[in-house]
């Protein structure tokens, strides 16, 4: 792809510049640390607060590692598709308006240079924010609790949670492709969750949904049994480079 390097540079330059890698970073710290934090202390907090407030009670869960990767997974993979939604929705939409991405075009550099960049610099900025809130809530695990989650599930767990964030990412690119409006490729992403998020219920297709990755991710991270979910697994791997090929033939049919 002509130009993808000098592209990427730029993206990740901008990524810097605009303090959205340190945003995103941010938000995965803190909620990498109040995972274990949560877990730890939550039932703690209520009995103290019941105990000055009349004696009311809360059935609160004693603290687990099983409780504390819910809270670590919940809240990074929450958060994390809500940065992805963030971060993809203007990527293309703006250059479009403001006429920048016209611009690059008469650069030697291709139309699917431009879109590669963009979606490898925001999974980029996704897979640090990751690896920095997951491997603060397994240091945060380790001082809080008397044993760890097995270090090779609890990465392979991290790995799948990225991958997930990546593909939101894509479906976010293609609606900021497709229209000229960021809350337009927002509003995409959002309805691809819920709906997503509706057929990881139900129980013949549920398991290929990116969400429903999770729960086996989650199983790994603790060193259970997993299940058979290699199938779902490459069926979501194979969506990345499915969306990215759509979302090239729609870009390279429009005028700039």
């Amino acid at each position: 792809m002509m130009g993808f390097r000098v592209l990427l540079i730029k993206e990740l330059r901008e990524q810097l510049r605009t303090g959205r890698l340190i945003a995103v970073a941010a938000v995965f710290v803190l909620f990498g640390i109040l995972g274990p934090l949560t877990d730890r202390y939550m039932k703690e907090l209520i009995d103290a607060v019941g105990s000055q407030s009349g004696g009311f009670t809360i059935a609160v869960p004693p603290p687990s590692l099983n409780g504390d990767l819910a809270q670590i997974v919940k809240n990074l993979s929450e958060f994390g598709v809500i940065c992805a939604l963030l971060l993809g929705m203007g990527s293309v939409a703006w250059e479009k308006e403001r006429g920048t991405a016209g611009m690059i075009m008469t650069k030697p550099a291709s139309r699917a240079a431009f879109l590669a960049a963009k979606l490898t610099a925001i999974s980029l900025n996704l897979g640090l924010a990751v690896i920095l809130g997951c491997g603060l809530g397994y240091v945060y695990t380790t001082v809080l609790y008397p044993s760890a989650f097995p270090l090779d599930g609890y990465v392979a767990m991290a790995a799948i949670m990225w991958w997930t964030l990546v593909i939101f990412t894509a479906i976010t690119l293609l609606g900021s492709t497709i229209s000229r409006s960021a809350i337009a490729a927002a509003g995409l992403g959002m309805v691809a969750l819920l709906v997503l998020g509706i057929l990881a219920t139900i129980p013949v297709i549920g398991p290929w949904s990116p969400l429903a990755l999770l729960t086996p991710a989650s199983n790994l991270a603790l060193g259970e049994d997993a299940g058979n979910f290699l199938g779902p697994l490459l069926f979501n791997i194979a969506v990345v480079p499915a969306l990215f090929g759509v979302t090239w033939l729609a870009f390279r049919r429009q005028e700039l």
